[in-house]
């Protein structure tokens, strides 16, 4: 181990130090956010249609972003998929500590994955693979997010201790809060949160240009909010990877998310919940509800020890980035209606579930071969 490792392994970076058991509550609560993205999301769609089509609005309206102000369960993918990459890094990190790793070697990892993980979201939805200058986009996706995010919060696991992170969190917060509501936008003014008069939008038009994707999406000043959502996730991670009793455990993250609820509830009187521009308050929202679900499957997995429910995302967890970009590139859809068209379309209702379940079933039948085969991607 070199000199510089010892002292960070003895001073700033000791909080980081993984324990040897795993925590399998991250890679079910990661699989379930995926199932959502991965086919799940229409198969559940398709099997409530069975029991009352159409469906209430109440619970129709589940299944899609709101178009601005709000938040729905669809919307709490993206936020929960940034929270889990925070709440695994207090591990990750900690390996690399354990394994004599200096804060040159962490740093390289750190800028190696961002530039991978901004590759492949460029391959998903930047249209890299167009290779064509008319299409490219240059930041316009959720593995970019969670790029922007990751660094924010490397940076502070190796700089920063635990209580110095939950600070930087807060101050993330608020500085997005005081640009969108206290800076100028020309030709709309100060304070507009409308889809197209906010500074996000106004920041990503200036900067990226003709390389914006062109919906009501911002990336650039949202990566504040990017980064302050994976901090809530690190600041989660820490507790779980503390010594000490688990049950305990739970209550703290159960307290944490009904505080994190009642603060972005509160602050959406002055700052509205808008997915779109990432605002404080829905970073609080959503943190809200990401601590609650970690709560729950942290208790009932690796305290109750009941697992065998969460084989299916386990499964899809542990090759999270395999079942974001594979639907992106092999046509799961058109396999299902090779082998369950003909079929389906004597069945009915049940048709359609049949279809999203063969389309979600091809993808889960490929993660379970490579889990199999103990075959994992990752970065």
């Amino acid at each position: 181990m070199t000199k510089e490792s010892t002292q960070m392994k003895g001073t700033r970076l000791s909080h980081t130090v993984a324990p040897a058991e795993r925590i399998v509550s991250i890679d079910a609560l990661r699989g379930f956010d995926m199932f959502w993205i991965a086919g799940g999301g229409p198969m559940v769609y398709e099997f409530f249609k069975l029991f009352a089509n159409p469906l209430p609005s109440w619970l129709e309206e589940q299944f899609d972003h709101v178009p601005w102000e709000g938040f729905v369960a669809w919307d709490l993918i993206m936020p929960l998929f940034l929270f889990i990459v925070g709440a695994a890094m207090p591990f990750s990190i900690g390996k690399r500590l354990a394994q004599g790793d200096g804060r040159r070697r962490i740093y390289l990892k750190v800028i190696y994955r961002v530039l991978l993980l901004w590759a492949l979201g460029m391959v998903a939805q930047g249209n890299l693979l167009h290779f064509r200058m008319d299409d490219l986009l240059l930041y316009s996706n959720t593995l970019q997010a969670i790029a922007a995010g990751y660094l924010i919060s490397a940076i502070a696991l190796v700089e920063l201790p635990v209580k110095g992170q939950a600070v930087l969190a807060g101050i993330l917060l608020l500085i997005f809060w005081g640009l969108m509501r206290f800076v100028l936008v020309p030709g709309h003014g100060i304070g507009v949160l409308s889809p197209e008069g906010n500074l996000a939008m106004w920041v990503d038009q200036s900067l990226l240009g003709r390389f914006r994707d062109g919906n009501d999406y911002t990336w650039i000043l949202s990566s504040i909010g990017f980064g302050a959502t994976t901090l809530i996730g690190v600041l989660a991670g820490h507790l779980l990877r503390a010594p000490g009793p688990k049950l305990p455990k739970v209550f703290w993250l159960i307290i944490s998310g009904l505080a994190c609820l009642l603060a972005g509830w509160l602050w959406s009187f002055e700052f509205p919940i808008i997915k779109h521009i990432w605002t404080s308050s829905m970073v609080l929202w959503a943190g809200g509800w990401s601590l609650l679900l970690l709560a729950l499957f942290y208790w009932v997995i690796d305290i109750l020890g009941f697992r065998r429910w969460a084989f299916v995302f386990i499964i899809i967890g542990t090759n999270a980035i395999v079942a974001y970009i594979a639907p992106g590139i092999i046509p799961f859809g058109d396999i299902s209606n090779t082998l369950f068209a003909g079929l389906a379309k004597h069945l009915g209702q049940f048709g359609g579930f049949l279809l999203t379940a063969g389309t979600f079933g091809v993808l889960w039948l490929l993660l379970y071969y490579m889990y199999r085969n103990k075959t994992f991607v990752r970065i």
